[in-house]
C-alpha cells in the first residue's frame, strides 16, 4: 500500500483543533512511524505520522490509510494511551477524541473528577468551590 501523506487541508484542521483546544499555536511535526497494522502478522508499515508535545504529553495521529486515522498519546515508552478506537474516518474526530482523552486521564491523575463535591475531598476544608466568574 503507498504511503499517503498528511493535505494541507488536514494539517489546517489539526492546527485549528490544537488553536482552539489550548488558546496558542502549538508547532506541529510532520514525521513517518512504522505501525504494524496487520494484527498478528510482524509486517510494519509506514504512515504519516503527526506530532505535537503539550502539558508534558507526546501526541501522535498517525494516517493509516485513505481517509483513515488512529491517535494515542504518551508520557514515556512505556505509558503510552490510545483513545479505545482503532481507527476514525474523520481526522477532526480524531483529534478532539485524542485532545478529549488526554485531557480526561490528566484530570484523573490529579484526583479531578466530575461531579465531585467537598464530601469527596479528604480534607472538605481545602475545597472553595467552582469558580463563579
Amino acid at each position: 500500500m503507498a504511503k499517503i501523506d498528511f493535505t494541507d487541508n488536514e494539517l489546517k484542521l489539526v492546527n485549528q483543533s490544537l488553536l482552539e483546544r489550548y488558546g496558542r499555536v502549538v508547532p506541529v511535526q510532520v514525521a513517518d512511524a512504522e505501525l504494524q497494522l496487520g494484527g498478528e502478522d510482524d509486517e510494519l508499515t509506514v504512515c504519516p505520522t503527526l506530532y505535537w508535545e503539550e502539558r508534558g504529553a507526546h501526541f501522535v495521529v498517525f494516517k493509516i490509510g485513505g481517509g483513515r486515522y488512529r491517535g494515542q498519546f504518551f508520557y514515556s515508552e512505556t505509558t503510552q494511551y490510545g483513545t479505545g478506537r482503532n481507527s476514525f474516518d474523520n481526522l477532526g474526530d480524531c483529534v478532539v477524541t485524542l485532545l478529549q482523552v488526554q485531557s480526561d486521564h490528566e484530570r484523573q491523575m490529579k484526583g479531578v473528577q466530575s461531579g465531585m463535591t467537598s464530601k469527596d475531598f479528604p480534607n472538605p476544608d481545602d475545597y472553595d468551590g467552582p469558580l463563579v466568574i
